[in-house]
């Protein structure tokens, strides 16, 4: 077990994360010269396209050093906000992290609540400060930053480069001299940590897992200690680049388990693994259970394909843990589902995902956040209100509560102005600024949670010519005056495009939506009215004309009246058409709404 090093690499998005991996996997020669791509970790096409990590990817690399062989677990993990659920599992299997700073960017949002993550779960941490080899780079100031944050010596950071593979050499020393090897005992019961899964469909679900105490050998029963189901292990092995087949994995390792599990709800991340003949006493305290930013209903477009869609969510919340759902019905749009995300980009990879992985092609509402409503009648109890149409009537309802952020927002000093005016319009509060250096400033804000959902972060980036990072967490609930405002077409209530808005900002919303979906609707036979309503009092209408046939054109002169017999018969048919007509809404109708900025 002395000879174990589980470690994970966290930094702020695009720091160099999995560059760096690469060069680590070359260093140990875990991959052969054949198999080398860049970003070899990131698996999936989205990940590739985007040039970014949306999950946790761990392997096994062999290191000597000293005469002596080390295995170390590496786990590269994502470092966009709405993807630090991926974070905090990975950290609870490890016992060392890399602390990777860009030279050229300095410590971002992120940087610092991953760091603070690590240091709750008592990591030790290794400051790596990358990037050294770019024309831009600053390394000693970015160094004076790390020692600022870290309390640690100067001595104590690698300067490296992801690119050229230098310092990696120093990296491995680091890693096997500062990170402590595995606690645990091996003659006690086993007792194992699922910290992620994979689906895939011609073995069943493979649980990726870390030994904690005990054994755990191939053929043996075990038990999943939260559903209480027991199974044979089938495979057990470690994760090279490929899964390699192991007789048995000890206490510290990292390792992954086939035993032919179906079902994706007899398994869930967190999870103790034990013996099913001498079980333990203790459950591994896990994660905490995700709490959802961000909500939305996802919605199959033919409803017979609901049941299909639920599956396909259930194998797809098996590879990301945060993704929370429930069975909802709409009006408009028929059987679908709540669905609950971390972020907007969260929210984006999953419908890609549905669309890719699983050929679903489906219809997302607009995203809200959670609120909580008291009625009247029972003051002290909240309605949690997770879609506008489950808001009581206003006449019943004594306030309502939204949830609010406590953003952080590191920027160059030159752009404070405009990231000010930004969080001022999205009705932010400034709580604090300070100056980190006399270049860049750490800006704290107030935030209603529902301002930041649409649109915050794409704008945050533009008024900051992509300079300022941004990172956020939950500071409870406060009342709000908020408003429901209904979209009508053709007098009947669109469910799935009404939002809680603020009062102030309710009237301009609402003329906006009108104007954006005149533009998307495609014009039918007959008028179509668009309204934007508070409870009965419209606020804004648009008007979508008819497609007209020119009755006029075989009248040639003639007296006015014949013209006018015309055209009256025309309206009555038009009349008549527009209370049996149907209006279908687009796919882009339901995301236009999000981009009313544009």
């Amino acid at each position: 077990m002395k000879h174990i090093r589980n470690f994970c690499i966290i930094a702020h998005i695009d720091h160099g994360k999995s560059t760096l991996a690469d060069r680590l996997l070359d260093a140990t020669q875990t991959v052969t010269a054949r198999e080398q791509q860049a970003q070899l970790l990131d698996n999936m096409d989205l990940e590739r396209e985007r040039g970014i990590t949306i999950k946790s990817h761990a392997i096994q690399m062999d290191y000597i050093h000293n005469g002596e062989q080390y295995t170390l677990n590496l786990i590269d993990t994502p470092g966009h906000v709405d993807f630090s659920y991926e974070v905090s599992r990975s950290i609870a299997a490890c016992e060392g992290a890399l602390l990777i700073v860009d030279a050229a960017q300095s410590i971002q949002a992120q940087t610092i609540s991953n760091l603070y993550l690590a240091l709750e779960n008592d990591l030790e941490i290794i400051p790596v400060l990358n990037k050294i080899d770019l024309p831009s780079a600053n390394p000693e100031e970015v160094s004076d930053d790390i020692v600022d944050l870290l309390g640690c010596e100067y001595e104590d950071i690698i300067p490296a480069s992801g690119k050229t593979g230098l310092g990696v050499d120093k990296i491995l020393e680091a890693i096997i001299n500062r990170i402590p090897p595995p606690k645990g005992v091996e003659d006690e019961p086993l007792q194992a940590l699922i910290f992620d899964s994979v689906y895939n469909p011609f073995r069943g679900i493979e649980v990726i897992f870390r030994v904690t105490n005990g054994t755990i050998k191939k053929g043996q029963k075990i038990k999943f200690m939260a559903t209480g189901k027991e199974y044979f292990a089938d495979e057990i092995g470690t994760l090279k680049l490929n899964q390699v087949p192991k007789q048995e994995i000890k206490t510290g390792d990292v390792g992954y388990l086939i035993s032919g599990i179906k079902e994706a709800r007899e398994v869930k991340v967190g999870d103790t693994i034990t013996d099913a003949k001498e079980p333990t006493k203790n459950m591994i305290g896990g994660f905490e259970n995700v709490k959802p930013m961000v909500f939305a209903g996802i919605y199959p477009v033919d409803t017979e394909d609901y049941e299909e869609l639920r599956n396909s969510m259930e194998k797809l919340q098996l590879n990301d843990a945060s993704l929370v759902f429930l069975p909802e019905s709409s009006a408009a749009l028929g059987f679908g589902f709540r669905c609950g995300f971390l972020g907007m980009l969260h929210m984006e990879i999953i419908q890609e995902r549905l669309e890719r992985e699983f050929d679903m092609t489906v219809i997302t509402t607009v995203p809200n956040v959670s609120y909580f409503a008291y009625s009247k009648k029972e003051p002290e109890v909240p309605i949690v209100v997770n879609n506008p149409s489950d808001l009581p009537e206003p006449s019943r309802m004594d306030h309502v509560e939204e949830p609010y952020i406590k953003a952080t927002i590191i920027t160059k000093s030159d752009f404070v102005g405009q990231v000010m005016s930004l969080c001022i319009e999205k009705r932010g509060l400034i709580t604090n600024q300070t100056y980190l250096t006399p270049e860049r400033v750490e800006l704290t804000f107030d935030m209603p949670l529902a301002e930041i959902v649409f649109d915050f972060y794409d704008r945050l980036k533009t008024v900051s010519k992509g300079y300022a990072s941004f990172d956020y967490s939950p500071i409870g609930m406060r009342t709000s005056n908020l408003v429901k405002v209904d979209i009508l077409l053709n007098g009947q209530i669109v469910d799935a495009l009404s939002a809680l808005i603020h009062v102030d900002n309710a009237h301009n919303i609402g003329k906006k939506m009108c104007e954006k979906l005149k533009e998307l609707i495609p014009r039918q036979q007959f008028d179509i009215p668009i309204q934007a309503a508070i409870g009965v009092k419209v606020i804004s209408r648009e008007t979508i004309k008819a497609l007209r046939k020119d009755v006029t054109a075989k009248c040639y002169g003639g007296d006015i009246s014949r013209k006018r017999k015309l055209l009256e018969k025309q309206k009555k048919g038009k009349k008549r058409m527009r209370q049996v007509g149907n209006v279908e809404i687009p796919q882009e109708a339901f995301m236009a709404v999000l981009k009313l900025n544009d």
